[in-house]
Parts: structure tokens; sequence; C-alpha cells
């Protein structure tokens, strides 16, 4: 998930030279939209299918006894870890740390994930065999394009994020990569793309937005849709 950035600043653009080099290797959404600004309802909104009343950056929240994706794929047998770059320890519920913020950081939220699900980006596996079912990885303010620019998050995509993107493309996995909102516009049109060893290389015109990403997550697998989500069609026309 990175941060702050409208569709057209991405798309096309030079200051995004690894991004554009992913979506011409997966599909590209050309209507992806976030569901609201500022940040933080969106990233609790993708996990469990409702911004849960929350309406601005805040800290802390806490939500007891709330459905959310990490706690399905728990339940269903499945593993999920959360990676925040620069969060301090393991477990970690400080509202931030350096460049760690925890509004960018959904997963905390709930008491229901356990606090082994919630790592520091340095936790995140080498051996990519041995990564959870499901991951999530937010990096720092400045990395995430929060604070710093289009080019610089780019960088950190390339020098991060590239090793699992070759490896999915191979190993039945797949690489989801997108914007918690844009710059403050009502339109809130925002940068998506999937790229795995199943998806199709190009460019989608469906509408889509972060209910539609979790719907296809939860239907990916087997789990049943949350809120919202439950309100929109799982993506299915960019399988090869």
């Amino acid at each position: 998930m990175l941060e702050n950035k409208d569709y057209a600043s991405i798309t096309g653009s030079q200051a995004a030279p690894y991004l554009n080099s992913l979506a011409a290797t997966g599909m590209r959404f050309d209507n992806s939209f976030a569901i609201t600004h500022p940040s933080q309802p969106n990233y609790i909104a993708i996990i469990s299918g409702s911004t849960q009343g929350v309406t601005d950056d805040g800290c802390p929240k806490d939500f007891h006894g709330v459905e959310n994706l990490p706690h399905q794929l728990i339940a269903a047998g499945k593993s999920f870890v959360g990676y925040s770059e620069d969060m301090p320890s393991a477990g970690y519920t400080g509202c931030s740390a350096g460049r760690y913020a925890r509004k960018h950081n959904g997963w905390v939220d709930f008491d229901n994930v356990p606090a082994s699900s919630n790592q520091p980006l340095t936790s995140f596996p080498s051996d990519l065999s041995t990564l959870p079912s499901f991951s999530y990885v937010v990096p720092n303010l400045c990395n995430d394009m929060h604070d710093c620019s289009v080019s610089t998050g780019d960088n950190w995509m390339r020098d991060h994020i590239d090793g699992y993107a070759r490896w999915a493309q191979s190993h039945n996995s797949l690489l989801i990569v997108t914007l918690d909102e844009d710059e403050g516009t009502e339109g809130n049109r925002i940068f998506t793309v999937f790229v795995g060893e199943h998806v199709r290389v190009g460019a989608s015109s469906e509408q889509i937005d972060h209910y539609s990403v979790l719907r296809t997550i939860e239907e990916a697998f087997g789990l049943p849709a949350l809120g919202t989500a439950a309100q929109r069609a799982p993506i299915t026309d960019v399988w090869r």
C-alpha cells in the first residue's frame, strides 16, 4: 500500500518507471478508487469491509471482536502477517515511531489479530517460500510517498518488492499494489495493479475500489465477504 498520490501522477510518469514496469507485466486498473479521505479509514476498510466509523487519522483506534481479513484467514487455518517499515518491534501498538505511523497499520486496531501477525519489515523473509498465506507490506511515511516524492516510492518498490514480484509470476502467487487515497480530490482515483502467474497483461476499465480488492482476496481464500465487500463483485476478468 502506497500513499496519497493520484492515478495520473504515477501512470505513464517518468518519476515512476518501476511501477509502470509492473503495470506492463500485469493488469493495470484504470478505474480504481479509494473509499474516502483521509488515510486511516481506507486502511481499515480494505481489511474489514467498513471504515468502522473512522473519519480521521487519530490514534489509537481499537475495535473489539470486529471481524476482519487477518482474523478470517487465521480462523480458516491460513496465515497472515502485516509488515510495517520502521515499526520498532513485533506487536508494537504505539501511535508512531520515527517514520512509522499506526494510522497506516490497519490490522493493529483489531483485538482479534494476534501480536505475532504485526511485524516490522525487517521480519519479511528472504526465503519467499516461507511467506504467510497473505502478507501486507506498508512502507514508512517517506517511502510510501506520503511525505516524499513519487520517485522515492518508486525506487523503494524496485529495491524491496521486485524480488517478490518476479517470484510471484512463477509460484502461483499474486502481488497487489495500490494506494490508500489520492491527494485529496473528490474523485479519489488511484493507481492499482495486479501482478502474478495467472494475471493477464493489459489494462482494465472495470471500476473497482478497496472493497472490490477485499472481496477478491476473500473469494480466493474461500472466505465470506465482509461488510460492503459483499456488495462488490470479485475481480475475475484479469485471470489467464
